[in-house]
């Protein structure tokens, strides 16, 4: 994030570059005064031209969203900029998407011992949704930031981990439409300030690990004093403190015991960030497809980490030399959200970071055998949002051509920034790129729909098919006021698929399971994740987008346990729920049935 680029901007006098005659998407910059690498000469924002751009429809008060995010108006202290984690998961197993949200309170509230409501929505099967919040008995759990999803006990309920500033709180699901907070019990606490997770089965033994990735410490009694230091300044007036000048926290690796408790691992595991960096997100996949989940953090204002799995519960940290620590220039950036995606149909995860303004956020082309490519600036990401602060992010094939765009939102840090003309506002917009099928990508964002040149405070971003329709919408969660929830009306006659799975020698969820399907002449790969964007859970159903094809001729899983299954010739637009080592089952087969609530007593 943050302010960890205070201490960046202070570097301005021997790294001042002007960007000079650059077409932006939604207004125009004379001039921009940029940290961090320089764009090549000549470059400008490529428009999409000459192809149909999906419409990205705001249907938040259509479908009954009235949750606020918890804003403190001056934002004196960095926990009241960070939180806004959305995530989706099907929590009552009905086949449909629901959405929780994550709040936070202010500083002042919290002194006060006050808490800000989270909501999860449950998903009514018509377009709309309804509060059950309550009900479900998850609604303050903490000072909340994001979390991730997981079954963690295998029993075939998605259970919610949802971490915090000051001890993070595990729900498990009980199955009849209520959590049971078990944290105590399960061991995985934490205490520390924490941001980013994600749940994977790093050993195979059948049960999913928990990667928490942890920010700075931070006193909520005696925070550190609003425009006190040379940290605590942005463009010469005073705003927030952090992350620089503050102490960095450490990270986390929980191993799963099976037995529903959890054993910190993160130091003999060699994950638990002894330099001290400032942890923001956290996604786990197989990036050289060994069979075996390796982990990406994306650090604030320090290098990013990139731990390679070696097996036998090691892993060995190797972002510098994978080259996705820094940016292309070898500058640490302010990485705050992840998207994954083989967005060139190689085979091999990518990996987009966004990160804080006046700065590219780069895009790692995985190249195979541990080594990437920063091909920001190449592939048309990194320009059109160069001078404005980027978050939540995702790799998603918005018009079902068969290849994967992306999307990512944005918003200031600093309330203050709205007085000043070279900051771009406090309220920004999104953006979305759809992929030119050459390792390029367009800008589309002012051709999508009013909604998102709608200048807002966006945080946490999950994609998901919302309304079973065989298009990926999206979920925003805004730091100040009303989430968005954006339809996706899809491009006529484009076809699609769609796959949950259900492990049995692997995790229930299937969690790290790679699909590989061949339809059109295409061939795309996908894996399930847990975490990823900033703070955020997408949909565990794998969706793929066919273009003109009408049928899958071959599926490739490839099972956490490590078991491979081939499916043939499957129909398209059509949901199909997948049971290890049975092929494809009816939905009842991979999803418990609800069970009947007893009345509080």
């Amino acid at each position: 994030m943050t302010s960890g680029t205070p201490s960046r901007f202070c570097s301005l006098l021997t790294r001042v570059l002007l960007i000079a005659s650059l077409t932006w998407p939604h207004q125009t910059f004379a001039q921009g005064v940029a940290q961090g690498a320089a764009p090549p000469a000549g470059l400008k924002v490529t428009k999409c031209h000459d192809r149909p751009v999906p419409q990205l429809e705001d249907v938040t008060e259509k479908a009954g969203i009235r949750f606020r995010h918890t804003f403190a108006p001056e934002a004196r202290y960095i926990p009241e900029s960070m939180s806004g984690g959305v995530l989706l998961l099907d929590y009552d197993r009905d086949g449909w998407l629901d959405i929780y949200f994550t709040n936070a309170p202010t500083i002042a509230m919290a002194l006060k011992g006050e808490k800000a409501r989270g909501a999860l929505y449950h998903n009514n099967h018509d377009g709309t949704f309804t509060d059950v919040t309550d009900k479900a008995g998850i609604a303050t759990p903490c000072f909340a930031m994001g979390g991730a999803v997981a079954d963690y006990n295998n029993d075939g309920w998605p259970d919610l981990y949802i971490t915090c500033l000051r001890g993070n709180v595990l729900y498990r699901n009980n199955g009849d439409g209520t959590f049971t907070d078990v944290t105590a019990k399960a061991g995985v606490a934490d205490g520390r300030w924490s941001t980013g997770a994600a749940f994977a089965d790093y050993d195979g033994d059948g049960f999913v690990d928990l990667m928490v990735a942890n920010y700075t410490e931070f006193d909520l009694e005696h925070p550190p004093e609003f425009g006190s230091v040379p940290t605590c300044k942005y463009m010469g007036i005073d705003v927030q403190c952090g992350p620089r000048g503050l102490r960095g926290s450490g990270d986390s690796l929980f191993h799963n015991n099976g037995d529903g408790t959890f054993t910190n691992v993160s130091k003999s595991a060699g994950v638990d960030d002894a330099a001290g960096y400032y942890g923001l997100s956290v996604v786990w996949a197989d990036f050289n497809n060994t069979g075996r989940p390796d982990i990406y953090i994306a650090n604030d204002s320090t290098p990013n980490y990139l731990y390679r799995n070696d097996g036998k519960g090691k892993f060995k940290e190797i972002g510098l030399e994978s080259g996705t620590a820094l940016s292309e220039d070898g500058g640490e950036q302010a990485s705050m959200g992840t998207a994954l995606g083989d967005y060139l149909h190689t085979g091999r995860p990518s990996l987009y970071v966004t990160d804080f303004s006046f700065d590219y956020s780069p895009l790692y082309r995985n190249d195979g055998n541990w080594t990437f490519e920063d091909v920001g600036y190449k592939s048309g990401t990194g320009l059109p949002s160069i001078l404005l602060v980027k978050w939540g992010d995702a790799f998603v094939d918005f018009d079902n051509d068969g290849w994967l765009d992306l999307i990512l939102v944005t918003g200031h840090v600093y309330p203050q920034a709205e007085s000043l003309p070279s900051a771009h506002g406090f309220r920004q917009p999104k953006f979305l790129h759809l992929n030119q099928k050459d390792g390029t990508f367009c800008d589309a964002s002012d051709q999508a729909g009013p909604a998102l040149l709608e200048n807002r405070v966006s945080r946490g971003l999950a994609a998901g098919d919302l309304f079973n329709d065989g298009n990926v919408d999206v979920v925003i969660e805004d730091l100040e006021g009303s989430p968005m929830i954006l339809r996706n009306r899809g491009i006529a006659n484009r076809h699609w698929i769609s796959f949950e799975l259900a492990g049995t020698n692997s995790n229930r969820l299937a969690i790290g399971a790679r699909l590989k399907i061949v339809a059109g002449g295409m061939t795309q790969t996908e894996e399930i994740r847990s975490g990823g964007s900033y703070l955020s859970q997408n949909d565990f159903r794998v969706h793929f987008g066919l273009g003109s094809a009408t049928k899958v001729e071959s599926i490739e899983i490839r099972w956490p346990s490590g078991a491979t299954e081939i499916l043939n010739n499957l129909a398209a637009d059509t949901f199909y729920s997948v049971l290890e080592g049975k092929g494809t089952v009816p939905p009842e087969q991979v999803r418990p049935k609800l069970k009947t609530s007893k009345p509080a007593p």
